[in-house]
């Protein structure tokens, strides 16, 4: 199985420690890529605070992420499963698990980031502002920079098994599934109904994402295709798999009323 995540806004930064090792990262294809990316990152918050605040979209009150952002590549790094924080990642609780629900999570998770491509819950970076809407001057989008790349590795991770989709829309553009690996994709969607009438949750969505996360990490063998993983969600929500035309992700609909 293949849990995909989005990055957080909230950090937890290091105090101490050695910086970041890009060659030590998972997924080594997108080395170059981050390379490229934090220098481009690091060259702008350092020599145009202004300019960089505006391609990131800060307005102000911003100017410790920006100087965070310039000594990124000699900032102390921490695990990707201790750094971010927020909504889904508090409802996750990766610090909580223990035993095969932790193992499963450093197997399992996949956080797709603007600033590193892909990371695992165990690869040490420094935190970092870098959404992926931002545009870095000289380069490509963030995400039709990332595609090639995360095309290349995220497959690979896959194998033949499950993806749970569980990225805001943002990081879905920057690796859209495609062809038989999308057919084994489920993009989770989180409704609220309210006296007979739906909603689409916005902010909330992250919390209902990370507690299915964390169902699926600390219950039984894995779903293995789309059919259970609605099964095994449906023993917590309402559910309802909804399947479009084509080669494309199925959607698993969680139902709230709260």
């Amino acid at each position: 199985m293949l849990i995909l995540l989005p990055p957080s806004e909230r950090k937890t930064p290091a105090r101490r420690g050695a910086p970041v090792d890009l060659a030590g990262l998972s997924f080594p294809a997108l080395t170059e890529t981050r390379a490229a990316v934090l220098e481009t990152l690091v060259r702008l918050c350092r020599d145009q605070p202004a300019a960089a605040a505006a391609a990131l979209g800060l307005g102000s009150g911003h100017e410790q992420a920006l100087a965070g952002n310039a000594a990124l590549l000699r900032a102390p790094a921490v695990a990707v499963e201790r750094l971010y924080c927020g909504v889904l990642y508090d409802a996750l609780d990766l610090a909580g698990l223990q035993g095969v629900a932790r193992r499963r999570a450093r197997a399992w998770l996949v956080v797709i980031s603007g600033a590193w491509g892909a990371l695992r819950p165990t690869d040490r970076v420094p935190a970092y502002k870098l959404p992926i809407d931002a545009r870095l001057p000289g380069l490509p989008p963030l995400g039709a920079l990332w595609r090639p790349g995360l095309a290349e590795v995220l497959p690979d991770a896959a194998g033949d098994g499950l993806v749970v989709d569980m990225r805001s829309s943002g990081y879905v553009g920057a690796w859209p599934p495609a062809g038989e690996l999308a057919r084994r994709t489920v993009a989770v969607r989180v409704l609220r109904e309210r006296e007979g009438t739906r909603s689409v949750v916005s902010h909330m969505a992250k919390h209902y994402r990370g507690l299915l996360a964390r169902h699926l990490l600390d219950g039984p063998s894995p779903p293995t295709d789309p059919v259970g993983l609605a099964e095994r969600a449906a023993q917590r929500w309402r559910v309802e798999l909804v399947e479009p035309p084509g080669p494309r992700p199925r959607v698993l609909n969680l139902v709230v009323d709260d």
